[in-house]
Order: C-alpha cells, then sequence, then structure tokens
C-alpha cells in the first residue's frame, strides 16, 4: 500500500470512524491514535504494540485519562459506569485542532523528505507532552519521551 493510501486510511478512514464511534464532531489526536495501533500491519502500530499500546490498553488508558481530569475539576467519576457514546454513522467528523497540530509537528520532524506513512504520524502524536494523548500515555505508565524517540530513528532509518 502506498504512504498515501497508508495517511488516508488512518486519518481520513480510521481515526473518522473512532470519532463517529464516540460521537465525536472532530477528528482528535486520540482517535488517530486508535486508529494507527489498528493498523496492524505498520511498523508504527508494532511499536504501540511493544511499548503495551494495544487497542484495548489505548481505550484504557483514555479512560484513565478522562477520570483524572475530571477529578482535577472535582468530578468523580468512573467511565465504566457511564452510559457509552452513542455512535453517530451520519456525522461527518472534520478534523480537529489537536489533529491539526499533529500534522504539522509530523511534516516538521527530520528527516523532512522522508515518507509520510503511518510512522511520521506517530513521531508527530508523541512530538508533545501536552493534550489528551501525552495525558493518557502517562496514566499508562509509557515513557512517551522514550517512545518518541524510538520513532524518530525508526523514521530516520527511512521506516515509513
Amino acid at each position: 500500500m502506498s504512504d498515501h493510501k497508508d495517511v488516508r486510511a488512518i486519518l481520513v478512514h480510521a481515526a473518522r470512524d473512532e470519532a463517529r464511534r464516540e460521537g465525536s464532531r472532530t477528528i482528535e489526536a486520540e482517535h488517530v491514535l486508535l486508529a494507527l495501533a489498528a493498523f496492524e500491519d505498520s511498523a508504527a502500530a508494532r511499536l504501540l504494540a511493544d511499548a503495551g499500546l494495544t487497542e484495548d490498553a489505548i481505550r484504557t488508558a483514555l479512560e484513565q485519562e478522562w477520570e483524572q481530569s475530571l477529578a482535577v475539576a472535582g468530578v468523580a467519576v468512573r467511565a465504566g459506569l457511564l452510559p457509552e457514546a452513542t455512535p453517530d454513522r451520519e456525522r461527518d467528523p472534520q478534523i480537529g485542532e489537536s489533529t491539526k497540530l499533529m500534522l504539522r509537528r509530523a511534516m516538521d520532524a527530520e528527516p523532512k523528505r522522508a515518507r509520510f506513512g503511518p510512522m511520521r504520524v506517530l513521531v508527530g502524536l508523541l512530538a508533545t507532552d501536552r493534550g489528551r494523548v501525552a495525558r493518557a500515555l502517562e496514566a499508562a505508565g509509557v515513557d512517551r519521551a522514550a517512545l518518541h524517540a524510538k520513532a524518530t530513528e525508526a523514521l530516520a532509518a527511512g521506516t515509513a
């Protein structure tokens, strides 16, 4: 599969499906992370899995992040006790701000002439210590900086 199709499959199809699944109006970085983890034939998904970040583990980490964020605001809630989101299959989620920022970071990553494939998307996702993805990785006990270094090294070595 070409890089263009890889990225299109991740960003346009799979991440949009993740956003629809949770009833979101926008495709955010966490949706891209879930989509990337599901893209099992990619080196980026294998790198995530090696760090313990399977789709299920990421969903659990995102729930933990949500609970922790609400707790900071003084709201005690358990994600598993709330009703599931109502998927809206007719909704057409648009690219959200966190995804736009992730894409900018991915495009700025060295080497600039490297292919824009799943590994570059992963580098963009891991390139910040702020936001929901970074907090979820912390909740999961994953060393985001070390994982970013591995992804950056793989990208530099030519892994798409």
